[in-house]
């Protein structure tokens, strides 16, 4: 990035770093926290809907911190998972974003605010998944947020059958496919949920299927956010159980994008794309777990 350019993206971030904060504090504030139900948890900074809030509160239940995280789809750092972490928390971490404008922005606004971030442009994939090895200081990250629009399963798939194994994860799941089917797309190297289809639908994999992945491996599903775009699942080994068999968390919720975009529920979302191939996702065991 030219120094003029570095220059402008800074200039861009700093009222939107501030923003973020502002939001935050008049959110976070008007909480009454329950620990058994999160959707008292939830605010919003720098998530775009109440992850902040979620991985926060699950963050401070910790038994054994590690104050590190990783977040693959970290876009420019001024919308996504961990920048709350980085910025309020001073988690050290590890952003990764495979359009190399979007990472550069992010390292130019966040670089100086925190010395202990790294920042990487790669396309997540199975041919490149060694890198994320290679870049993670850390294999059991307190934090994962994986939001990539694509092939989310088979990347966090890889993952964890190579042994990384985060004590938080925060994924991304696709409402289109609604509350009970445990599918995925097919695997790509290189997939663009817009190319695929022009709705902007067929991507990523359903909430069952993340609970299929996760739950074999040892992980507790805690809940989605009320806006319908993430869930949160947690290592068991990491929390209190009295903690964990508490939470009434919820298992569903429509993505409130999409019900805007289509002015339709799930079903008929998905019927604009139920012509198109999905894999069935059954439950397994990891066979490095």
């Amino acid at each position: 990035m030219s120094q003029l350019k570095a220059f402008a993206a800074g200039t861009r971030a700093h009222p939107r770093l501030a923003m973020g904060f502002a939001r935050a504090s008049a959110t976070s504030a008007l909480r009454q926290i329950d620990p058994t139900d999160p959707r008292t948890w939830e605010f919003c900074g720098f998530s775009q809907n109440g992850e902040d809030g979620i991985i926060d509160y699950l963050c401070s239940r910790l038994m054994n911190a590690n104050r590190y995280f990783v977040e693959i789809g970290a876009g420019d750092g001024l919308e996504n998972n961990t920048t709350w972490l980085a910025l309020a928390k001073r988690y050290g971490g590890l952003m990764i974003d495979g359009q190399p404008g979007k990472i550069a922005e992010c390292a130019q606004a966040l670089n100086r605010l925190n010395w202990a971030l790294d920042f990487a442009c790669v396309l997540v994939n199975r041919q490149t998944i060694g890198e994320v090895e290679r870049r993670a200081i850390l294999r059991n990250p307190d934090v994962f947020s994986l939001d990539i629009d694509s092939i989310d399963y088979h990347v966090a798939h890889a993952l964890l059958e190579r042994g990384f194994r985060p004590k938080i994860l925060v994924v991304e799941y696709n409402s289109v496919f609604g509350p009970d089917r445990g599918v995925t797309v097919p695997y790509k190297d290189e997939f663009n949920r817009h190319s695929e289809h022009p709705s902007g639908y067929y991507y990523g994999a359903s909430v069952t299927a993340w609970r299929r992945l996760l739950e074999p491996a040892g992980y507790q599903f805690v809940t989605v956010e009320q806006n319908g775009l993430n869930a949160f699942f947690v290592d068991r080994s990491e929390f209190s159980p009295a903690f964990l068999n508490g939470i009434r968390g919820e298992a569903y919720r429509e993505n409130i994008v999409h019900r805007q975009e289509s002015r339709s529920g799930w079903r008929g979302q998905f019927e604009q794309i139920q012509h198109l191939p999905l894999v069935e996702v059954e439950a397994e065991v990891l066979r490095a777990l």
